[in-house]
């Protein structure tokens, strides 16, 4: 009776031990499972040897005893229960080899946000995670939100689109890509629409069974890259969503991380947020190419002096340094609720090390990194020094982030200093003093990345 106790005491340690998802745990569990399997050979040898013994053998020569067939019986009773418990171990062995093999349960559903804000390299950075096969990956949802949804700056305007924001986000983290009907402009029809933004940037809505055949007439605004798909059937795409073992989000447009507290609570979800930044001056740099209508008065200021720059662009500028610091330091505080979900990530050191940097972020989020995101990056971080366009993912990374530096005038490195200083110390952005130490190339203006940034 020991031996029938004991046994189900050693199965509900083992499926303790299953849960435990480190190679160390299941290497203890291939340990344990040995001993408990040699055991049970060792009774189960035993109990057959005794089986094999003739009735009067289990008897004293002199016994009055009766027959032994009770006992025998009584023996037969724990083979069967240990032969039932054994095959059961084996299953749950064989589990384990599967998962080892890359075959069984995957690990939970992960669900990660890239937060960043125009021209800081976070087109780039999604590759690393639009190139895993196991994720799906979805590049500016929300700017649908923004073109459709009309808000002030500042204000209860600014709180209002946050939490539009957020709640379209969870939508979507939760592969409820129906919310973004309500934006897309025309509307779908028939949950039909060949206007979903830069859909060519998220391959999962180019893979089978999402791209189903073209249509004869039909314009595809955003069409994917490498291949000829129909309009992008929602229903198709939300159902791939749920397929995929784990989401991914890159947005440009959600700034306040305290907003999103909700999201990490929700139980819904296991939700890894990923904070990208980038010095201030070579966003601007960036910007005043990419938009250039937007930064007329920043060029011509820049260029001929004529005019001094209006206090209100450089006010924008300061709100948007300001924004981006009190989240990362909301980040960096470890609150509770963002403890072991909140990373903050410096585009100069992902331009430096893409493939180390890859690796901290995928391990933050707990995923392996896949031989085709290695690949990829390999592939995409030596471009040609003439081949890196303006919105191109593929960079000559080590040589391009730095490139600012070396066309950007020095007064207007200055304004973004003086708007933007705080937020430059915090994550570790040195100043220049002169317009030769600004394009000195030996002159570091990064300092190392500190450890606490992975929270």
């Amino acid at each position: 009776m020991e031996i029938r106790r004991a046994l189900p005491q050693d199965i509900r340690e083992l499926l303790h031990f299953l849960k435990m998802r480190s190679k160390y745990a299941v290497l203890l569990v291939f340990v344990v499972s040995l001993i408990i399997i040699e055991k049970e050979n060792n009774f189960l040898s035993r109990v057959s040897d005794r089986l094999k013994q003739s009735p009067q053998a289990l008897a004293e020569p002199n016994s009055t005893e009766v027959s032994p067939a009770p006992a025998e019986n009584g023996s037969l009773a724990s083979l069967q229960e240990l032969d039932a418990a054994f095959s059961q171990l084996r299953s749950h062995l064989h589990n384990i080899t599967l998962q080892l093999a890359g075959h069984g349960d995957p690990g939970p559903r992960r669900h990660i946000l890239l937060m960043a804000t125009t021209r800081t390299g976070s087109s780039f950075v999604g590759e690393f995670f639009n190139q895993q096969g196991s994720i799906f990956y979805l590049f500016e949802p929300l700017w649908h939100v923004e073109k459709t949804v009309t808000f002030l700056p500042g204000g209860a305007s600014a709180v209002g689109s946050a939490l539009v924001y957020r709640d379209v986000l969870k939508q979507l983290l939760l592969c409820d890509l129906y919310i973004l009907e309500n934006f897309i402009s025309p509307a779908p029809e028939g949950h039909l629409t060949p206007f979903l933004f830069r859909r060519g940037s998220s391959r999962s809505l180019c893979e089978e069974p999402v791209c189903t055949p073209s249509a004869k007439k039909v314009f595809e605004k955003y069409y994917c890259k490498n291949r000829r798909c129909g309009p992008l059937n929602i229903t198709l795409a939300t159902e791939a969503c749920r397929r995929k073992q784990h989401v991914a989000l890159k947005t440009v447009r959600v700034r306040q991380l305290e907003f999103l507290q909700p999201l990490v609570e929700d139980p819904r979800l296991d939700l890894r947020i990923i904070q990208l930044v980038r010095d201030p001056r070579a966003v601007l740099a960036s910007r005043m190419v990419a938009f250039s209508g937007k930064y007329e008065t920043w060029k011509k200021w820049a260029s001929e002096g004529e005019a001094p720059l209006q206090e209100e662009e450089v006010q924008r500028l300061r709100g948007n340094c300001e924004s981006i610091r009190v989240s990362a330091e909301l980040g960096l505080r470890r609150p509770g609720w963002l403890r072991g979900r909140y990373m903050l990530v410096r585009y100069e050191d992902v331009a430096r090390a893409p493939l180390q940097k890859a690796e901290d972020m995928y391990r933050f989020a707990g995923l392996p990194l896949t031989p085709q995101v290695e690949e990829w990056i390999t592939k995409n971080t030596q471009a040609p020094r003439d081949g890196n366009g303006v919105y191109s993912t593929c960079k000559n990374s080590s040589e391009q982030f730095e490139k600012w530096r070396f066309s950007m005038p020095f007064k207007l490195a200055q304004v973004v200093q003086d708007a933007c200083a705080p937020a430059m110390q915090l994550f570790g952005y040195k100043l220049a003093s002169s317009p030769a130490e600004l394009a000195n190339r030996s002159f570091s203006l990064l300092e190392e990345a500190q450890p606490s940034w992975v929270t």
